[in-house]
């Protein structure tokens, strides 16, 4: 039987990387996204390198539908291998008005309740099996609340404390579980980003990282490695120095994307 990767927010820069860089005879692939049109494109690229492809527009926010997605998926073709990938993200406003709140509660529904519904019914499963590898994606501003970005650093930060903790309670079963902190990547979500990009790589870059991450399975994945240090490094100053040198360095605004109650206006 073939080896059955699943990936969540196929339709995305880092997500469709993915399904090229797992893309090879004797794989099946189990892709989503909200795009049907762009599933069948990156489907057709998958199949012309060998591989069997399944696609399924659908929305990450519907979690209910999205744990049943997944349960009715792994009954079909047990899953090997899971990257719960898809995210978006929004920013302080160039004005510096606030978040609007039907935003925050999008990207919380997107970036953690849509990673935990995906990854939640194959836990179990997995461990049953007594094999399988589960990949959450989060992100180097996870790894300290950046003062222009408030929501998409907590619902990043939520997903990589979460990740940590399954990799604990899993570890004797089988089961690995992989967390990827990553920084930029040039991808149509860093498009929408509006500031410095340091260190930014591209997606052909960031999969092989995160191939070679979790093929050693490292608890974390952590690149650039450069810069996840310097952020790490700012909960060892005061509160005060850390904000300046986050607002200097990091300063920034992300342009809506469709979804965005800020491109309805």
């Amino acid at each position: 039987m073939s080896w059955h990767v699943l990936i969540t927010g196929a339709t995305g820069g880092v997500g469709q990387a993915l399904a090229l860089e797992y893309a090879a005879s004797g794989v099946f692939l189990t892709l989503t996204g909200r795009s049907e049109d762009r599933l069948a494109f990156i489907a057709g690229q998958c199949e012309e390198k060998g591989a069997k492809v399944c696609t399924h527009a659908l929305d990450i926010r519907d979690t209910d539908m999205i744990r049943k997605w997944v349960m009715d998926v792994d009954d079909e073709h047990p899953v090997d291998l899971a990257f719960a990938n898809a995210g978006v993200s929004s920013a302080i406003q160039p004005d510096g008005s606030g978040e609007p709140y039907a935003d925050v509660a999008r990207l919380f529904e997107v970036n953690t309740m849509g990673v935990v519904a995906t990854v939640h019914p194959l836990t179990e499963r997995m461990r049953a099996r007594g094999h399988g590898q589960i990949v959450l994606i989060s992100s180097i501003s996870g790894l300290r609340g950046f003062p222009d970005t408030p929501a998409y650093s907590a619902s990043k930060a939520a997903i990589r404390t979460y990740g940590k903790a399954l990799r604990g309670w899993l570890r004797d079963s089988g089961v690995k579980v992989n967390v990827v902190t990553m920084g930029f990547v040039d991808s149509p979500m860093s498009a929408r980003y509006v500031g410095g990009k340091l260190f930014q790589c591209s997606t052909t870059e960031a999969v092989q990282k995160i191939r070679a991450g979790i093929e050693h399975n490292r608890a974390e994945i952590i690149f650039p490695w450069v810069l996840g240090l310097g952020v790490f490094s700012l909960s060892l100053l005061i509160e005060p120095v850390a904000d300046w040198v986050l607002r200097t360095f990091f300063k920034c605004s992300v342009k809506p994307d469709g979804d965005s109650p800020l491109r309805k206006k």
